[in-house]
């Protein structure tokens, strides 16, 4: 399959070796030319405009996006659309707000092209492990997509999903962070509460070594969490400032616009809040692993 990979970024680029591992052809397009270099020298084919790339894809092209969410997505479609044919399929495989992709659908469908969301999960391991992908949009859209769907996934009938209609998967990746943002909390919390309890001098790698296995709480969180204490066990590197990427916040306010109580994820975004006014173990070790399954940026103590 011939797949068009606009934005190489980390979880871009990664996506776009995986494709090529298992066979696909992939076009690349990037703003930062050493990205498309990279790419380039991986096997990839490089194109230096979006309109040279939709000149290097085979009708009906498959355009992915894996651009940050917001003006550069609706930036990246008005560029491709003079390019595109009848048929033609755009996918946003980033972290787009769910009603944004509504009316981005519509907006594409009016040139009688095909639009899919496609939520994304697995960070910085995806490339290895396989990404969870949400996937929203038409069937015969997704079905054409099947085959890079299972290639991306775990594996071709686990990890991906066709939830629904466009501005599904976005929806669901959405409530995926916010119920991410609660589970993070209550780890942080609690290894806090022992880091707290001096008298008993715990090490806590062994605690998350040992509740890694046969524990009810034992999740791929906790096993980068022990990855992360093994590093540093006193987070002395780690500033506690924790970032939200957005969904967060989308999340609680779909809750609270259709009554529906959720403490639980809302208590774990104000505290992110609150991070970056106080100095905490708790928010340090939530740090620490949104750098271990994201690859996002922790700051150091000193900054």
């Amino acid at each position: 399959m011939q797949i068009g990979m606009i934005g190489l970024g980390k979880m871009g680029a990664n996506m776009a070796r995986r494709l090529m591992n298992d066979g696909h052809e992939v076009v690349g397009f990037d703003l930062d030319e050493d990205a498309l270099q990279e790419i380039q020298t991986e096997g990839a084919d490089a194109a230096p405009s979006l309109e040279a790339l939709a000149n290097q894809l085979e009708p009906p092209r498959v355009c992915w996006m894996m651009v940050p969410a917001g003006d550069a997505v609706d930036a990246t479609i008005e560029d491709l659309l003079p390019h595109l044919e009848e048929h033609d399929l755009l996918v946003d495989g980033g972290n787009s707000n769910y009603k944004d992709t509504l009316r981005r659908a519509e907006r594409v469908q009016e040139h009688g092209l095909y639009f899919v969301d496609v939520g994304t999960s697995g960070g910085v391991w995806g490339r290895t492990e396989g990404y969870s992908l949400m996937v929203g949009g038409p069937d015969e859209a997704v079905d054409s997509l099947r085959p890079a769907l299972e290639t991306l996934a775990p594996g071709s009938d686990e990890g991906w999903g066709h939830v629904g209609p466009v501005g599904s998967g976005h929806f669901v990746k959405m409530v995926h962070n916010g119920i991410e943002y609660g589970v993070m909390q209550a780890y942080a919390e609690g290894f806090d509460i022992m880091h707290a309890k001096e008298e008993f001098d715990l090490d806590l790698k062994q605690v998350a070594e040992t509740w890694r296995f046969g524990s009810v709480v034992r999740s791929w969180l906790l096993d980068l969490t022990a990855r992360a204490l093994e590093n540093d066990p006193e987070l002395s590197d780690i500033s506690p400032w924790v970032d939200d990427s957005g969904e967060g916040r989308w999340t609680v306010k779909e809750a609270i616009d259709l009554d529906v109580p959720a403490p639980v994820i809302t208590d774990a975004l104000l505290s992110r809040l609150d991070s970056r006014v106080e100095d905490s173990y708790t928010h340090k070790l939530l740090a620490a692993m949104r750098n271990q399954f994201g690859g996002h940026d922790v700051k150091n103590s000193d900054e």
